[in-house]
């Protein structure tokens, strides 16, 4: 993939980063030296809000893991067919969190195109992610961003924009795509899924997909040793499918339930989807919460 900005082909990487300081679209208080997740993932996926440092971090993944931005693509595809499922179930409220900065194929623009009624909130702790959210949302009164990390549920649940778009007395799709893998045991993340699940009512969904090492031991223990160098604050805990498997307590998994990334309910045959080599880093899956009436399946 060509870099983003080609001007940078001409100016050392101080100089790079110096300018990038600058740019209108970097929020007051940001240190450009320091790679994120969410601007690192914007790269991958051919987004223009990242940094020299985040692109570093994604090359150096890359070289570990070769098939990183098909793995990103895939990942995408599956939040797309994810809402798609949630909105042909009759969902129509979202509560995104963990959504990185905007790019192509946003939950809302995906939701309102089949549903117009359709609400969103996202949540994210980058400023980056937020600030430009933010902008893409000014015109939209079905949608809104909060600045939160998912580790602070009664803050995100309770938050006056989340009170304003979304109605808890009806089911809501839960997503959290690509998230919990930064979340470590310590923090324990299955009381804080739990947490979620008790605001929600009856009919509502999980949504998530998760990094594992089950099938590529060598490439993900190699890959979260590069973003813990990389000075990031989220570090990569990768889990089994069992583990997985158990964010689902209180769910009733979907068919096919939690499997490689392309694998769930792909939109046809071949391509990267049914590559086994691209389904090995990352599980899927959406889980029912039980109770109300049943739409789609």
């Amino acid at each position: 993939m060509n870099d983003v900005h080609p001007m940078r082909c001409a100016l050392t990487e101080q100089q790079a980063q110096s300018a990038e300081q600058q740019l209108d679209w970097v929020p007051l208080g940001i240190d450009p030296n320091v790679p994120s997740i969410a601007r690192t993932y914007d790269y991958l996926l051919g987004g223009a809000h990242n940094f020299a440092v985040d692109r570093q971090l994604a090359d150096n993944v890359e070289k570990i893991m070769p098939r990183s931005r098909e793995i990103a693509r895939l990942n995408r595809a599956f939040l797309r067919r994810a809402v798609l499922f949630l909105i042909e179930s009759g969902i129509r409220q979202f509560l995104d969190i963990g959504s990185g900065v905007p790019t192509v194929g946003n939950v809302h623009e995906i939701a309102q195109l089949a549903a117009p009624d359709a609400r969103v909130v996202y949540v994210d702790k980058d400023p980056v992610a937020v600030a430009h959210s933010e902008l893409l949302l000014q015109d939209n009164k079905g949608a809104s961003i909060i600045q939160a990390d998912l580790r602070e549920p009664e803050r995100i649940l309770n938050h006056p924009e989340t009170v304003r778009l979304l109605d808890f007395e009806q089911p809501i799709g839960l997503l959290m795509v690509m998230m919990l893998h930064f979340v470590p045991d310590s923090d324990n993340p299955m009381q804080i899924i739990a947490t979620y699940r008790d605001a929600l009512v009856p009919g509502s969904y999980l949504a998530l997909s998760h990094v594992t090492a089950d099938q590529r031991a060598d490439q993900i223990s190699e890959a979260a040793q590069e973003i813990s160098r990389s000075r990031s604050s989220d570090q990569l805990s990768y889990r089994s499918h069992a583990e997985v498997s158990r964010f689902f307590d209180g769910f009733e998994l979907v068919e096919p339930g939690v499997v490689g990334c392309g694998l769930w309910r792909p939109d046809g045959p071949g391509g990267i989807s049914n590559d086994p080599d691209s389904n090995a880093h990352v599980y899927a899956g959406i889980g029912r919460k039980p109770g109300g009436p049943v739409t789609n399946e």
